[in-house]
């Protein structure tokens, strides 16, 4: 499946991140393009998320580099935008976890290949060097494993080190279309998630929700037995993909949110929102006013086709009058104000006045009414 052959590897990172030719000239230590920008390469897919490992100073290189810097101490890494890139910048370090889903105790390490050692699948686990002969660092096999579309861990313990690795499988697979390798897929099926945080886990979800075939992803973790879809979830959340990359939903809720709720479970209300008929625009208004727009968006999927008007015009209606034009009027300051301008918004939605003129009168018999 890998389209660029190694021999033109360097020209090919050249062309996607030129911003790479400044930590070229910053440093004469060792430093290496890693991970996914390295199998984006090979894969033909241009420019991806750029992770650096120096064998050395990430601090002190990211300064050389003359942009600002934000430095992660504990895991020796620093973050430099370049060119307008944000460019990750990490020593090349060893992990070890001293209890299952824990997070790792680092020590510096001499060598890519035992920063390498440290990673999640061998797709991820290959480096480039920005500097001498062009080259593949590829010690466990992973442009083999790209080529025939396979997700393999790089030892039998990685999924009890950190199980969210099994959610990361869920991405890749539905990103790239692989399958698991069948002692990587007999490792996963007994990857405990409990052993990580809550907040761990649904970050990792979050990232697979903001995927293109979240739905897929959704439905391997579903097949593997690590997390149960909610009924029809995997189609809803196919289904929730759909509208927020369309017009008139396009960017009304967050993407991963809303998907991630369909696939698993929202925020509760939508079931009640896509069973109503509202009437009347005002009573859409009412229905549809104060929800998360991720509850709307799982509504409208789920088949409340009355949400389209409201979110193209019911909900951009605005009075002509406020409450200073009704106590100008007469109307004494108060709850009578509101219930005044609520009144005349309802009529005026529904199509039963229309006008500054007709608006005041009608907010101000109501306010006194």
């Amino acid at each position: 499946m890998a389209t660029i052959p190694i021999d033109q590897l360097d020209e090919a990172l050249r062309r996607a991140h030129p911003e790479l030719d400044a930590v070229r000239a910053a440093t004469e230590a060792p430093v290496y393009l890693v991970g996914g920008a390295v199998r984006d390469l090979l894969l033909g897919r241009g420019r991806s998320d750029v992770d650096l490992v120096v064998v050395g100073d990430a601090a002190a290189l990211a300064g050389k580099l003359g942009a600002e810097t934000v430095e992660h101490e504990r895991f020796a890494t620093a973050k430099v935008r370049l060119d307008g890139h944000e460019v990750d910048i990490a020593a090349a370090r060893a992990e070890t976890y001293p209890q299952p889903g824990a997070l790792p105790e680092v020590e510096p390490a001499e060598e890519i290949e035992t920063d390498l050692g440290r990673r999640d699948f061998t797709i991820n686990a290959m480096a480039v060097p920005l500097r001498g002969e062009p080259s593949l660092i590829d010690p466990h096999g992973g442009g083999a494993d790209l080529d025939a579309g396979l997700l393999r861990v790089l030892h039998a313990g990685s999924f009890a080190d950190d199980p969210t690795r099994a959610l990361r499988a869920a991405r890749y697979a539905a990103r790239f279309g692989f399958r698991l390798e069948p002692g990587t897929e007999q490792l996963l099926r007994s990857a405990d998630l409990e052993t990580v945080s809550a907040d761990r886990r649904r970050t990792d979800l979050l990232r697979l929700a903001a995927e293109p075939e979240a739905a897929r992803g959704f439905e391997l973790l579903g097949e593997w037995g690590l997390v149960e879809p909610r009924p029809e979830g995997v189609a809803l959340a196919r289904r929730v993909g759909e509208l927020l990359a369309a017009a008139p939903w396009q960017g009304v809720a967050p993407r991963d949110r809303a998907v991630l709720a369909a696939a698993l479970g929202g925020p509760g209300s939508e079931g009640q929102l896509a069973v109503a008929r509202p009437e009347r625009p005002s009573r859409a208004v009412e229905l549809a006013g104060g929800h998360d727009p991720v509850e709307l968006v799982l509504a409208r999927a789920l088949g409340a086709e009355w949400l389209d008007p409201y979110l193209l015009e019911w909900r951009q209606v605005k009075l002509e009058i406020d409450g200073e034009d009704l106590i100008a009027a007469g109307v004494p300051q108060g709850p009578a104000v509101g219930r005044g301008l609520d009144e005349a918004l309802r009529r005026k939605l529904d199509g039963e006045i229309a006008g500054r003129e007709a608006e005041l009168k009608t907010a101000v018999a109501a306010a006194r009414g």
